[in-house]
Parts: structure tokens; sequence; C-alpha cells
């Protein structure tokens, strides 16, 4: 659990120096990440059961669209 924390920090830490660095840069991205959404977190909140609950409803919508 530290280590996840941990983790998390840091990846928080590498965003904020990227924001500082590239401001402009990272404005496009926020624009493309609101009309889009971002899968890392979509399936990072999900959980490891929600993101195969997830993957197996697309899984299936797919096969019915193929079978239709």
């Amino acid at each position: 659990m530290l280590e996840v924390r941990q983790l998390k920090k840091k990846r928080e830490r590498l965003r904020q120096e990227e924001l500082k660095n590239n401001p402009s840069g990272t404005l496009n991205d926020g624009v493309n990440r609101a009309e889009n959404g971002n899968l890392v977190d979509l399936a990072g909140s999900l959980g490891w059961k929600g993101t195969g609950i997830l993957i197996l409803v697309l899984f299936i919508g797919y096969v019915i669209y193929h079978v239709c």
C-alpha cells in the first residue's frame, strides 16, 4: 500500500514538472483528454474487477455486432 502511494506521488510530481516545463503542450493535452476521456484513469478508478467487467461487456458487444 505504501509503495502504491509513493508511485502515485511520484507520478503526480512528474506531471506537475511537465506542466511547468511545457504549459502550451499541456493545455492541448488537457483539451484532448476532456474531449476523449482518459482510459488509464478510467481503468485505475474501476479496479481490476471493474476493468474485467468492462472488457467483457465490450467483447460481448463486439460479438453481437458481428453476428447481427
